[in-house]
Order: structure tokens, then C-alpha cells, then sequence
């Protein structure tokens, strides 16, 4: 692969602004590439014998991480996968259910994925849950193990995941796991280019009064226009969600319905699939006193955005204002960015 060209090229068609810093990630790409993937006996021969088989790209929210990392996974030609990290973990959890009376459920489930797959991508890679966190080191190792290459993007370094999380000691041997196993390498830009631009963001509306409320519920109206509304039912796991307002793939709702309830990554999954064009009411400010409702939406939007979904909002505060618990500002940072994107007149 003439893997630089072909950037240069992807950025100029895309009008992109091309930097220094992301074509050496191009040049690092191009031999994480070379020296994972070559097929000839004379090329695996001379390879470098210490070659990883991770490679994690760290920086912060909005440098272009993804975009140059979905430029790359479009590139190569190997058997690759593509999944959210939360849907990734569903799949496990699954799998190892559904196969419980079997020793060794996570050996079973990494030979499954080796026969599917040479190569998986993780977009935004964070790690939020205690029951992921205590398995993921097993589950990687044996990852490793068969030669499965894997890609992370995250704005979180690899040595500060799951940060002042509980019983965080459990999920140091997956950190250790990451740094053996992976090139981490850092983006550095200095601008956010979701929000550089000239996105204007008239789909954000604040403060949450009658006005907003109004222009809110006529667009509402003008998109749902000759669609029928139906009370659509999702079955999760033997349990029901309910969902009201919903018009042939358009749906409304009040955030607390998403966000101030036991739901998670599965019920927002199954949400995303039937959907495409959201509506949320009344996002609040967020704080310590929020931080559950805050880490649910965290991972809403993140699943919202990976499967593209256009969003409109009311919310208390600008975008720009919203503040943020403490123990997650950083990942919220990306939400941010995200919702910039989200909710722009030219995401549709």
C-alpha cells in the first residue's frame, strides 16, 4: 500500500487540512501494517521478530484519531471487524452464557473470533465497567495469543484507563497486557476539527424554555410528517422497552427516559438499530450530584455516533457550558465534540 498518497489524496478529495503529525501516524501505520500482514515465506522471514500486534493511537478529543484510523481499517484488505467496544463486550457476555456449560469460555470465544476475523478496530477505547474490567486481561492475552491484531483510538493514555475506578488493582494486568502488546502512539493537533468546521449547531437549542420548546416540536413535526406513530417494543433480555414516540425510525424523548433509569449499552444498541434520527428533551447540567445519569449519556452518545444518528436537543445550558462530574470530564470532553457533530445542519 502506498498508504501516503493515498492520505494525501483522501484529505485533499475531503478538503481536510493535512499536518505533520498526522502523516508520520501514516508512516507508523504503514509498518505496523508491513510487518503484522506480510504473507510471502521470505517477508515473514525477515520481519522484525519483535513486532507487536496492537497498535493504540491516544490524543485528544477531535485531532482527526478516527478519521485517520477508519482511513486506514478501509485500506487493508485482511478479514477485519469493526465494533464499538461496549457491543463488542455484549457479544462476549453473550457468548459465554450461551456456551456456560463448556470449560474455558473465553479460550472457545477467542477461537471463534480468530476464525472470523485477523483484525479488530476500537473506536474511542475507554473502559467504565467493573465486570469488563476484571476479565479484560484474560480475554486479551488469549487475543494476543492467536496473532488477532487489534486498533485502538482513545484519548485516554493506556496507562490511565479505568483511572480511580474500583477495585482498579483487578484490571492492572490488562494495562500491562496493552503496553507489551501494543505500539501507543500520540496525535497531537491543536485544533478540534469538529468544531473548526463552521458547524453551525442549530440543532442544540438552549436554554429549555417555550421557544426552544416550540422550534424543537416543529421540526420534530416536520420530519415525522406522513409517518406513522407506533408503540414500538424492544425485547432485551427478557425484559421490555418501551418506547412512545416513535415514528418509522424517528424517535422522541425526555432525557431522564434514557438517562435517569437502569439502562446501558444493550438497550442503547438495540435503540440505535431502529433509529435514525433522534430527538432528547431537557438534557441537565451535569455534576458529582448526576454523574450515573452523566455516564449513561455518556455512552449513548458515543453508540449514537458510531452508528451516525442525527440528534436535536433541548438542553438547561449552551453546549460549550456544560460542565461535568468529575471522575469522568475527560471521556465527557469527547461527548462534547461529539454532539457538535451530532447536531450540526450538515450531519444528516
Amino acid at each position: 500500500m502506498n498508504l501516503k498518497k493515498s492520505f494525501s489524496k483522501h484529505c485533499e478529495d475531503n478538503q481536510y487540512e493535512l499536518n505533520l503529525s498526522q502523516i508520520e501516524i501514516i508512516d507508523d501505520l504503514r509498518d505496523y501494517h508491513k510487518n503484522n500482514f506480510n504473507r510471502s515465506f521470505l517477508k515473514r522471514l525477515f520481519q522484525k521478530k519483535n513486532s507487536k500486534l496492537g497498535y493504540y493511537l491516544v490524543g485528544e478529543v477531535g485531532v482527526g484519531k478516527t478519521m485517520i484510523l477508519n482511513f486506514f481499517f478501509d485500506k487493508i484488505e485482511e478479514k477485519k471487524i469493526r465494533l464499538h467496544f461496549n457491543e463488542f463486550m455484549i457479544k462476549f457476555h453473550e457468548f459465554i452464557f450461551q456456551n456456560k456449560e463448556k470449560e474455558n469460555g473465553v479460550e472457545l470465544f477467542v477461537k471463534n473470533l480468530n476464525k472470523k476475523t485477523e483484525i479488530i478496530y476500537f473506536d474511542e477505547f475507554q473502559v467504565t465497567n467493573i465486570v469488563d474490567a476484571m476479565i479484560l486481561g484474560k480475554l486479551f492475552k488469549r487475543i494476543f495469543e492467536e496473532k488477532i491484531k487489534v486498533i485502538f483510538s482513545s484519548n485516554i493514555n493506556i496507562n490511565d484507563l479505568y483511572k480511580d475506578g474500583l477495585q482498579r488493582d483487578q484490571f492492572k494486568p490488562f494495562i500491562k497486557i496493552l503496553e507489551n502488546n501494543c505500539y501507543e502512539k500520540k496525535l497531537s493537533i491543536t485544533d478540534d476539527y469538529r468544531l473548526s468546521n463552521n458547524l453551525e449547531n442549530k440543532r442544540f437549542l438552549f436554554p429549555a424554555n417555550e421557544s426552544s420548546n416550540f422550534i424543537f416540536n416543529k421540526f420534530f413535526r416536520k420530519i415525522t410528517k406522513d409517518k406513522n406513530k407506533t408503540l414500538k417494543i424492544l425485547e432485551i433480555k427478557g425484559r421490555e422497552l418501551i418506547i412512545e414516540n416513535f415514528y418509522d425510525g424517528v424517535a422522541k424523548f425526555k432525557f431522564d427516559e434514557l438517562c435517569n433509569r437502569n439502562l446501558g449499552s444493550e438497550d442503547y444498541i438495540m435503540i440505535s438499530k431502529i433509529c435514525n434520527f433522534i430527538f432528547i428533551e431537557n438534557l441537565p447540567q451535569f455534576g458529582d450530584e448526576n454523574s450515573n445519569q452523566q455516564q449513561r449519556f455518556i455512552t449513548l452518545i458515543d453508540i449514537v455516533y458510531e452508528k451516525k444518528i442525527p440528534l436535536m436537543i433541548t438542553s438547561e445550558v449552551d453546549l460549550n457550558s456544560l460542565k461535568s462530574s468529575k471522575s469522568i470530564a475527560e471521556p465527557f470532553k469527547r461527548t462534547i465534540s461529539r454532539l457538535h457533530e451530532l447536531t450540526s445542519v450538515s450531519y444528516d
